[in-house]
């Protein structure tokens, strides 16, 4: 039988989707070295929302946090997510940023580069693709699984194909909601097989409990690899666990280059982690169950999980299966996005703001304002007249490359930081989320001054 990788999501997007990425690079730190050793084909540890959490919540520099990881890890391919022309952030980046940002990922520690565009815009993935492939690491396309009257199997074997025309090394099926039954993820791959040359990577959320089924049919197809969680970290929102994927695929007689008992030494270490979310709150129980109205709402883990904290923090959770609702109905008069970030947070947002203001689309937010402008790319499908009027009166959607409207970004970031950037690392992260880079240097120059004055003091005494 077949020789079946693994990529290990926990140090991403399993905590990304259970406990909305807050794990400090402390709490893993010191399993990491033992991770590097039990046979991963990747691990995935940076991109997504870590780097904005680093910055929003942790007081990390995420640059720092994939350099320590790298270090820890020799042996092991390092992953990340890449929102194509949005980077990590949530608007599009003229083409100097994205490919200086592609640059220094790679050169900080990164090996596999997953890049999608949350509308399968392929426009929105080239310059991505090509800055990879010019610093010799792995470009992995990624195709938005979802499912709409827009969306079958042609749709997204021509997305395939052209992914492998713009010269990516592997293809990922993203399916972010965990929406893809068993009988979806093996006709996908294997249509995908018949039609493009590279492997096939398959990814999905235990969301609606359809994952395990989902990654299961996909390898009897012929996928390459699998994206599991630790088991601790796994379930819900998140990964289907690795150690039952692992233990399933083996019975079955697939080979899996995976240490079984590593993979215990490993989940020992993150369940207390889990546990503590759990006790102080930042778990919330409701990501953890199997939730199949996603089968309806088509809500992805982080977007969950993001949804439940923005209703707590209004006090409005009682609105929650309101707003599950609501989503599906936005998502129409949108032309159908698949639900990734950003558009699962402009989705989001807008459908929280539909709820609680009692009247649909009483206030409309700027990102919408901008999709429909045309700014995010080109919608799946027809965007609601009405609701296009609404916004753009008279005004034409722009129907070209957005990115190919936008002045490059660098020289005047790196004009106004001055002396506070330290490095290209410091003006990336700066353009990439300004406010929260600004507060993070200005808390690490007080941290300097402050070691400083101590030793000082220790000379003086």
């Amino acid at each position: 039988m077949a020789k079946i990788a693994v990529t290990e999501t926990v140090l991403r997007d399993a905590h990304q989707s259970l406990i909305a990425t807050r794990m400090r690079t402390d709490e893993f730190k010191d399993i990491l070295e033992t991770m590097d050793t039990i046979g991963f084909h990747s691990l995935e540890c940076w991109g997504g929302a870590t780097f904005d959490s680093c910055l929003r919540y942790l007081n990390e520099d995420p640059w720092e946090r994939l350099r320590k990881i790298r270090k820890a890890c020799p042996n092991t391919k390092l992953q990340m997510l890449l929102r194509g022309q949005n980077l990590l952030g949530y608007r599009h980046y003229p083409d100097d940023v994205v490919r200086l940002f592609v640059k220094k990922s790679v050169e900080n520690g990164i090996d596999i580069i997953r890049i999608f565009d949350a509308l399968n815009d392929i426009r929105n993935i080239e310059v991505a693709v090509d800055e990879t492939l010019k610093n010799g690491a792995h470009a992995s396309g990624a195709i938005c699984f979802t499912l709409s009257p827009i969306h079958n199997l042609e749709s997204n074997v021509k997305l395939a194909e052209d992914m492998e025309a713009l010269g990516v090394q592997s293809i990922c099926i993203k399916d972010m909601a965990g929406i893809m039954g068993p009988q979806d993820a093996y006709d996908l791959v294997k249509a995908l097989k018949e039609n493009v040359k590279v492997p096939i990577i398959v990814h999905t959320h235990s969301t609606t409990g359809l994952g395990l089924l989902a990654l299961q049919k996909a390898v009897e197809a012929g996928a390459f690899a699998i994206d599991t969680a630790i088991s601790s970290f796994s379930g819900g929102t998140s990964q289907p666990p690795t150690e039952t994927m692992v233990y399933a695929l083996r019975q079955q007689g697939y080979e899996v280059d995976v240490d079984e008992k590593v993979l215990k030494q490993i989940n020992d270490y993150f369940k207390p982690i889990l546990h503590h979310s759990l006790q102080t709150g930042l778990l919330n129980p409701l990501v953890m169950g199997t939730e199949t109205d996603a089968l309806v709402s088509q809500i992805p883990g982080g977007m969950l999980s993001n949804l439940v904290a923005q209703l707590t923090a209004q006090n409005k959770l009682d609105k929650f299966e309101e707003v599950l609702e609501e989503t599906p109905k936005v998502r129409k008069d949108l032309g159908y996005p698949p639900l990734v970030t950003p558009m699962s947070q402009i989705v989001g947002v807008q459908a929280v703001s539909n709820v609680l203001a009692g009247e649909r689309y009483k206030n409309v937010s700027s990102e919408i304002k901008s999709y429909v402008r045309g700014e995010y790319g080109k919608a799946p499908g027809e965007i609601n007249p009405a609701l296009q009027k609404q916004i753009l009166g008279d005004e034409k959607p722009i129907t070209g490359r957005y990115a190919d409207l936008l002045e490059p970004g660098l020289p005047s970031a790196r004009e106004y930081l001055g002396d506070r950037a330290a490095s290209d690392e410091d003006v990336l992260s700066y353009v990439a989320f300004p406010a929260q880079a600004e507060a993070y240097f200005e808390k690490r120059e007080a941290k300097k001054k402050k070691t400083f004055n101590y030793t000082v003091e220790k000379i003086e005494d």
